[in-house]
């Protein structure tokens, strides 16, 4: 038998936060039976942004047609999924190589967790005093007839070429982004909703603006559809038909309904709370089994389930088990929508904000035609901020544009250092962050 101070099983973000904090004190084992680094920088976040950018300089091209330049390139599909190859391929290698240069021991394989001190793997056995589980979450299956033949983002991320038409199944987060780098490439493209709402987690005015967007570049939704089969059909297509006489059939659908937690360590078995939504635990990370904590997507929480959530997270219970007593206390969190146009948000939500007009103020701003945005051609950009109107501080905002990313952090840091006040600042001009005086 080995023993450890502490295991951590899965090498993804959380995981590798956790493992490498802990690292400088006490002797640590990382078990990954996939690939190390997971889920973002292998098949997520990173190669989608990698495809992104092609995305983001062919409507900019497109946006400045009738302002001084001349054409918009296209995109080489197969040239493309190299440059992304690129990258991915040596995570797993490189991921490994770091955790090993930083003194952590590693075994690749499906762990057993036979209690909440012992794993073991390929028939040996390896004991710690605590138990880390960061084992993320993967693609849900749709539970239809025929649901073999669907693919998964996983697939639509590591296409050798992409076929002329693609439908994804799903309007939340992996689809809406998705759709829209498929479409800038060239393909025709069906997203099946089975509501009348996309984002159902964003105000709909936002969805709105996005959804004209995505419209424009001849993205064909069909909402309120419920999927009943799907069916093999001619030339290698696959037939979706749903109520009401549904019928669809293209080459290649995504199925992007949405993740769930992987949790596959016999953990029912001992005792350890969980649902549907993943682990349950507590403000220190730590299951109602001592010794056994979880963090990242597996948890099932209120926290948006995103890379530097659960990067956070594992740095925190890392911290938690060298000794550091406070509960977890999280900043703001922004989220973001990669798309034909970005949605960006943080803190406290618009519909929230709306409900307590007493407590908040919100202003609304339609930015489309201001200096920074007529500059970039933008076609639609809007930007709410949600004050605390005891405070005067910022606690929330909402951000529309093809920068959103870039606006929402210098947002979220203004929530989370409230002294420092967008007056106080000097940025850079003309920038982005230097109309940000003008929405508070």
């Amino acid at each position: 038998m080995e023993t450890y101070d502490v295991i951590v099983i899965g090498a993804g973000p959380a995981g590798l936060a956790a493992a490498e904090t802990l690292a400088v004190a006490k002797k640590v084992l990382v078990i990954e039976h996939d690939l190390w680094g997971g889920t973002c920088p292998n098949r997520g976040c990173d190669p989608k942004k990698m495809l992104y950018h092609a995305v983001e300089v062919r409507d900019a091209a497109i946006r400045m047609g009738s302002s001084g330049l001349v054409g918009a390139p296209d995109i080489n599909w197969p040239k493309l999924m190299a440059f992304k190859r690129g990258y991915t391929q040596g995570v797993p290698s490189g991921t490994e190589t770091g955790l090993k240069a930083a003194g952590i021991t590693t075994r690749y394989g499906q762990p057993e967790l036979i209690d909440n001190h012992t794993v073991r793997l390929k028939g040996m056995t390896y004991a710690a005093a605590d138990i880390v589980l960061a084992t993320g979450r993967q693609p849900a299956e749709l539970r239809l007839p025929g649901s073999g033949l669907l693919k998964t983002s996983t697939d639509f991320l590591d296409l050798d070429q992409l076929p002329q038409t693609v439908a994804f199944i799903g309007a939340g987060y992996v689809s809406m982004e998705l759709a829209n780098i498929a479409a800038t490439a060239g393909a025709t493209v069906h997203v099946i909703n089975r509501s009348h709402r996309a984002l159902r987690a964003w105000d709909e005015k936002s969805v709105a603006m996005l959804r004209t967007a995505m419209e424009a570049k001849h993205i064909h939704f069909h909402d309120d559809v419920q999927l009943e089969a799907i069916e093999q059909a001619c030339d290698k297509h696959v037939r979706l038909l749903g109520a009401d006489g549904f019928k669809l059939e293209v080459p290649l659908v995504i199925n992007a309904t949405g993740r769930v937690p992987v949790a596959g360590v016999a953990l029912r078995r001992l005792g350890v709370a969980m649902s549907a939504a993943g682990i349950t635990v507590d403000a220190h990370m730590q299951t109602n089994v001592p010794h056994i904590y979880a963090v990242g997507d597996v948890v099932a929480k209120t926290q948006p389930k995103l890379t530097p959530v659960a990067s956070f997270e594992g740095r925190y219970v890392g911290r938690h088990l060298l000794g550091e007593t406070d509960p977890i206390q999280y900043p703001a969190q922004p989220e973001i929508v990669f798309g034909a146009t970005e949605l960006a948000k943080v803190g406290v939500t618009l519909e929230t904000a709306e409900q307590a007009p007493e407590q908040y103020t919100i202003r609304d701003q339609d930015v489309t035609h201001w200096y920074t945005y007529n500059r970039l051609k933008e076609t639609a950009a809007r930007v709410v901020t949600i004050t605390d109107k005891k405070t005067r501080h910022l606690v929330g905002a909402v951000v529309v544009s093809s920068h959103a990313e870039e606006l929402i952090n210098q947002l979220t840091m203004l929530i989370d250092r409230p002294l420092a006040t967008a007056s106080e600042l000097i940025y850079g001009y003309p920038t982005v962050a230097s109309d940000l005086q003008y929405f508070l």
